[in-house]
């Protein structure tokens, strides 16, 4: 577990958003681009506060730029074995019951989907959007759901960072 160094007048200035992305910073560059094997066994070394901030980083920095990129990570995320599972529990973590209920939502509505479809999560493409005028509305109010309840989630997470620095970063005076 390699914690990042920071000056403490550095750590308090950081928003929300850019707080979580510095401690996470160090594990993504270990993560990035390898096999699943190593996320695996890196993420495993994290204590359960950076597990949680991982997992909420993997969703959040994926989904957040798109209704597209929503709508096709969250089918990533549920076509990986371990993953979902991986983002709620962090959530649960920081008591984000919003955030969970959303997710519970997205999912339910996908599956749905599927299952009258016939398809299968790995199946999911950006072109589904295009190709389904429901689809593309239903995910578009529940990416606007996630932009606006991610705020709150950014603010829970760095307020636990903020009581537990020692747990993700070290501080320099």
């Amino acid at each position: 577990m390699s914690l990042v160094t920071v000056k403490q007048h550095d750590f308090d200035a950081l928003d929300d958003e850019r707080l979580g992305w510095i401690c996470m910073e160090p594990t993504f560059q270990q993560i990035r681009g390898k096999e699943m094997s190593v996320k695996t066994q890196v993420i495993s070394q994290l204590t359960k506060g950076q597990q949680a901030l991982c997992m909420f980083s993997v969703l959040y920095d994926h989904a957040k730029n798109s209704v597209s990129e929503y709508y096709a990570w969250i089918s990533i995320l549920l076509d990986t074995p371990g993953y979902w599972s991986s983002v709620t529990e962090g959530l649960h973590f920081f008591s984000d019951t919003s955030m969970i209920s959303l997710l519970d939502e997205t999912k339910e509505v996908l599956e749905a989907r599927n299952r009258r479809l016939g398809v299968q999560w790995s199946d999911a493409t950006f072109k589904d959007l295009d190709q389904d005028h429901e689809l593309l509305d239903t995910v578009t109010l529940l990416f606007e759901r996630f932009l606006t309840l991610s705020q709150g989630s950014l603010q829970q997470i760095s307020a636990y960072i903020r009581l537990n620095p020692q747990e993700f970063v070290i501080i320099k005076n």
